[in-house]
């Protein structure tokens, strides 16, 4: 399997773009969504940005740099979905729970998450592609 390249190996713009851009815009499109369409938000907060998160993650060495990465994704995301819906200035058309601070929160501690199998995984397949995987347990005879 091809990694992404690693997080530090990139030109300085495209880490700022990769680390504070891409959340910053997604965020604030969600919170449009969120304002707009409950099953656009929907999409947005779960798959797409799952899959961001464990990607973001995955351009890291292991499981502690991948953690930090998430948290700190997860927070300008969650920050900015708010933005985003403030804009919008209407109605929640999914549920938000009070207050609404609680979702920075919660995209916070489940970026962290996300980046930390993302980078967990990363180093598994650098281990498997080296030659370095664990032994397995033969059967016995």
């Amino acid at each position: 399997m091809k990694l992404p390249p690693l997080f530090e190996d990139r030109p300085f713009v495209v880490q700022l773009v990769g680390a504070i851009v891409v959340p910053v815009v997604f965020g604030i499109v969600t919170g449009l969504a969120l304002g707009w369409n409950g099953i656009v938000y929907w999409i947005l907060v779960g798959p797409l940005a799952i899959i961001g998160g464990f990607l973001g993650g995955m351009e890291h060495h292991g499981a502690d740099e991948g953690f930090v990465r998430g948290l700190l994704g997860g927070l300008v995301y969650g920050s900015f979905v708010l933005i985003g819906f403030e804009i919008v200035n209407t109605e929640a058309k999914a549920y938000l729970g009070e207050p609404q601070v609680g979702l920075v929160f919660a995209t916070t501690l489940i970026g962290g998450v996300l980046g930390a199998l993302g980078g967990a995984y990363r180093a598994k397949v650098e281990r498997d592609q080296a030659g370095g995987a664990p032994p397995t347990a033969s059967a016995a005879p």
